[in-house]
């Protein structure tokens, strides 16, 4: 709020309004309780699992021993991101963390879009309601529920897929030991479990175009395709920049649970990634410095990417996050 000076002959000054005592800001605090209630619970959740385990980031610098806890621990500087960087496997680790996050954006990423536009064009509410109920529900499936399904489906020993090779006269595919395979696999699940719950801020974004420009549009002459392509997408254009931006923001955090339910002996010259790593080096070797810094720059080329795309996309033309 601004309170504007109206002296006679003088150009008005705009003011910020200030509170005349703390009893106004607490009636007001008072007045709107409920909505700061509401708020507490989003804000503990960043506070105590995002803000306060930061902390912790101190032993990647330390000889971190947990007997004689952060406090201590030797210091060391930077000499675990110098063994990150010197490791024989980081290339190719890393190779593999930035290939399978480029095949989620090639493959994945346009997939919610087509799926929403196509669910906007459905005209029939029980068809509409019904296919959206179906993609929706292997996204509360968990990745073991996923993989075993694939794992089912797969198998030499009676995998559907197989025997549909085999019956057609090709030969079977071992899809879980062949290291070509892996990826294909990893992007198709990934399609198959989230892909429908993707849809659902696209639909709202959909849902919030005005109908008139629809109802002009087709009085001009203009089907349902040059109807998407000239008002959905451009409407719904900044709500796809912003995800993109959040979505490169993880370029190096692809999720541990998946690929580590997916990866083998057999596979990990292309399966292991950043993630799995982690853990390897972490929690399976003790490795608790060396595994934390690690985690430390994933989170700064995240922060780097998010905040260059965000600028690139502004200077675009787009609003972008910030």
């Amino acid at each position: 709020m601004q309170e504007v000076s109206a002296q006679p002959g003088v150009v008005p000054e705009l003011k910020p309004k200030s509170y005349k005592s703390s009893s106004e800001l607490k009636k007001r605090l008072w007045r709107n309780k409920l909505l700061y209630v509401m708020l507490l619970p989003g804000v503990l959740y960043f506070v105590i699992f995002k803000y306060l385990p930061m902390y912790g980031l101190i032993i990647s610098f330390q000889d971190y021993k947990p007997y004689q806890g952060i406090t201590g621990s030797e210091w060391v500087g930077m000499e675990h991101f110098q063994r990150l960087f010197t490791e024989p496997d980081f290339l190719n680790i890393l190779g593999n963390t930035l290939i399978l996050f480029g095949m989620n954006i090639l493959f994945y990423f346009p997939i919610p879009i087509i799926l929403a536009l196509m669910l906007n064009e459905l005209r029939g509410t029980f068809f509409k309601r019904t296919f959206q109920t179906l993609i929706y529900l292997p996204h509360f499936m968990s990745w073991v529920i996923v993989v075993s399904i694939s794992f089912v489906m797969t198998t030499m020993d009676g995998g559907i897929i197989n025997e549909l090779l085999s019956y057609f006269g090709f030969e079977k595919i071992n899809f879980l030991l062949s290291p070509g395979w892996f990826r294909p696999m990893y992007i198709i699940q990934i399609i198959w479990r989230e892909a429908g719950w993707g849809t659902i801020i696209y639909l709202a974004s959909i849902a919030a175009i005005d109908p008139g420009l629809y109802e002009a549009a087709r009085m001009d002459g203009a089907g349902r395709l040059r109807q998407i392509w000239h008002i959905t997408l451009p409407a719904i254009r900044g709500v796809i920049v912003t995800l993109l931006i959040l979505k490169i923001g993880s370029v190096l955090d692809l999720g541990f649970e998946h690929v580590y339910l997916l990866l083998n002996s057999m596979n990990r010259e292309v399966a292991e990634i950043i993630d799995t790593y982690v853990y390897t080096a972490g929690l399976r070797q003790g490795h608790f410095s060396y595994s934390t810094a690690i985690g430390f720059f994933k989170s700064i080329i995240g922060l780097i990417m998010v905040m260059s795309v965000n600028k690139l996309s502004k200077k675009m033309g787009e609003e972008g996050v910030y």
